[in-house]
């Protein structure tokens, strides 16, 4: 294999990659049409899996994750629901619902009639809009449920709004604003500034929202990455949240817990469940408590997870 560097190399994965996922071609035909060894072949296939030069779904129904998105659809009265297979070997979050989440977010993008599409944030979604097909989508507009500043004003990591609309091509619509506001009084100034109006106009008529899901045990994201204290979190698992969707903490009876930080979340009230679709996008053990309390409770009506989360939550 000639070396050409990171560029030629990566050229030479992805023809690799096309030959073989796309055109069929067995690694043999590979290193005979690119004049390499099989050993190279193969690495090159590797290679434009690994650095994600070719996204793989798997399209066959399985009948166990169908039966389980049926009994969940019924059970919760979900007005959509995906289950993907496990794999108990992996600690991911992400893994399978990131690459589910994102053929059902194109496939309401393929939509010609414009829609509203409202997004929350966390790592599932950065997962899942890290593996959306660039499209051209000037039709549509991109609304974000939630803040885009980290408590040190930089812009917050796993904000996915500005990446998801350079993909697709639409309008976008965010909130230049802290998730959490140091006060309620600087919340209801800060929802008041003309600029923030549209975006709140345009959530609250969302066609389709996508959010995730974060847990509120030891290791809970809004923790983690600096938006409420040790303290605040301990609040509120004294007051009984068990999740939180983009920073909204809720019970397992599915209500907003009164006060502590949730006077102070600067966050678009979640889409109307009746009048459009609300999908979380959440799987893993840590997550199950916030998981069931928004199904039962109806904070979303759409759910996109794993067989062994989807196994859990129907014998809850």
């Amino acid at each position: 294999m000639s070396m050409r560097g990171d560029s030629g190399r990566h050229d030479d994965a992805a023809r690799a990659g096309w030959l073989y996922y796309v055109a069929g071609n067995t690694q043999d035909q590979i290193a005979a049409k690119l004049g390499v060894s099989r050993q190279s072949a193969q690495r090159l296939v590797s290679l434009a899996v690994s650095e994600g030069l070719v996204k793989v779904r798997l399209d066959h129904p399985i009948a166990n994750c169908l039966d389980l998105a049926a009994k969940l659809q019924a059970r919760f009265a979900l007005d959509l629901c995906e289950v993907v297979p496990s794999d108990p070997a992996s600690a991911s979050t992400t893994l399978g619902i990131a690459e589910a989440a994102a053929a059902e977010i194109e496939r309401r993008l393929k939509s010609p009639d414009p829609i509203v599409l409202a997004i929350g944030t966390g790592r599932t979604l950065k997962a899942a809009i890290e593996q959306l097909t660039p499209m051209e989508c000037p039709q549509h507009k991109l609304v974000s449920l939630t803040g885009n500043i980290a408590p040190d004003g930089s812009a917050a990591y796993y904000n996915v709004i500005f990446t998801m609309a350079d993909t697709i091509k639409a309008r976008s619509f965010p909130m230049p604003l802290p998730v959490i506001a140091s006060s309620q009084e600087e919340r209801e100034m800060l929802l008041a500034q003309p600029m923030i109006q549209p975006a709140l106009a345009l959530a609250a008529k969302a066609d389709v929202t996508f959010v995730g899901i974060g847990d509120l045990g030891p290791k809970a994201p809004l923790y983690e990455d600096g938006f409420i204290t040790e303290t605040e979190l301990k609040a509120l698992q004294k007051a009984g949240a068990v999740g939180e969707i983009v920073g909204w903490a809720f019970g397992r009876d599915g209500r907003l817990i009164d006060g502590i930080t949730n006077d102070r979340v600067s966050s678009a009230p979640l889409p109307s469940r009746e009048r459009s679709l609300v999908v979380a996008i959440a799987m893993g053990e840590r997550k199950l408590p916030g998981i069931l309390a928004a199904v039962s409770r109806r904070l979303v009506n759409g759910l996109i997870t794993d067989e062994l989360t989807a196994t859990a939550l129907l014998s809850g």
